[in-house]
């Protein structure tokens, strides 16, 4: 798979989070945790508890690197705390915390991401340690 067609897949996940980017077998892991989501379900389930449940965030690119069928996304999760997140009760606060995934593809679908969240800073921002 080349740079071009990993650079096609990637925009059209990275804009909407398009399904079909994604491998039905696919696997996302959250490297400080080492919480899993296998397969399109859990992976969507992952991403709307993160994104809309214990936040309402989005990710603002900074940086996207791509070399032949893998992928680095560097952002910054943006957004308010508004439910529980691990041990983390809802403080309603604004937060920006850097993140970064590493994504690997196979046959012009995402097979894997590694994602790294800074939950030091995360913490931080929200009072707690």
């Amino acid at each position: 798979m080349g740079s071009q067609e990993t650079k096609e897949v990637m925009e059209r996940y990275l804009n909407g989070h398009d399904p079909g980017a994604v491998a039905p077998d696919a696997e996302f892991t959250v490297m400080g945790t080492g919480q899993r989501a296998r397969g399109r379900v859990e992976i969507e389930g992952l991403l709307e508890f993160f994104y809309h449940r214990a936040f309402q965030a989005t990710a603002e690119a900074k940086n996207l690197v791509i070399e032949g069928d893998r992928a680095i996304l560097e952002a910054d999760f943006v957004g308010r705390h508004v439910g529980d997140f691990g041990d983390l009760k809802a403080s309603g606060k604004s937060v920006r915390v850097p993140l970064c995934v590493a994504y690997e593809l196979r046959q012009g679908k995402i097979r894997t991401a590694h994602v790294y969240f800074e939950t030091d800073s995360l913490r931080k921002q929200i009072g707690v340690g």
